[in-house]
């Protein structure tokens, strides 16, 4: 049997390919978890973005009442046990997630030196990081995310 010159090649090069797949495809599979990493990272700063927002809003009628400010940071979506999907930051966990609450002036409607008064709701969460290496690289195994959201206080009035 005569073997073609065409045919002679494929063994050959079924095995360079089977190399360069060694190769290329840890390093594919890296850049894909570190893009969802990434993703989750940005969703979940995104989650705390809106939870301050509502606490925000909340405290910007109800300045003086820290507490249900921060009960309405921490309540802005149902997170069932049963649920198919559910966020990645569990808000109502008070050990991962802290949630600072700031007057900036008086705790009232109208302005303090000037300047309106406002109230600052600041809700902060370690995430942790799905990559086990980029930990010693960032010398943490987590990400401190804040989202921040200011609003003005609308009432009570301030007593003249």
């Amino acid at each position: 049997m005569k073997i073609l010159p065409a045919q002679k090649g494929t063994r050959k090069g079924r095995g360079q390919s089977l190399v360069e797949l060694a190769i290329a495809l840890p390093v594919i599979v890296l850049i894909l978890l570190g893009t969802i990493d990434f993703g989750m990272a940005i969703f979940s700063y995104a989650i705390l973005r809106d939870a301050a927002q509502e606490g925000a809003w909340y405290g910007s009628f109800n300045p003086g009442n820290k507490l249900e400010i921060e009960n309405r940071a921490r309540n802005i979506s149902p997170r069932a046990e049963d649920a198919i999907f559910a966020s990645p930051v569990n808000l109502r966990d008070k050990e991962l997630v802290k949630v600072n609450i700031k007057a900036l002036g008086a705790y009232c409607q109208g302005s303090t030196n000037g300047v309106a008064n406002s109230l600052q709701v600041n809700v902060s969460y370690n995430y942790p990081m799905m990559l086990p290496f980029v930990g010693p690289l960032l010398g943490s195994n987590t990400i401190l995310l804040t989202g921040t959201a200011t609003n003005i206080i609308l009432q009570p009035p301030c007593s003249q």
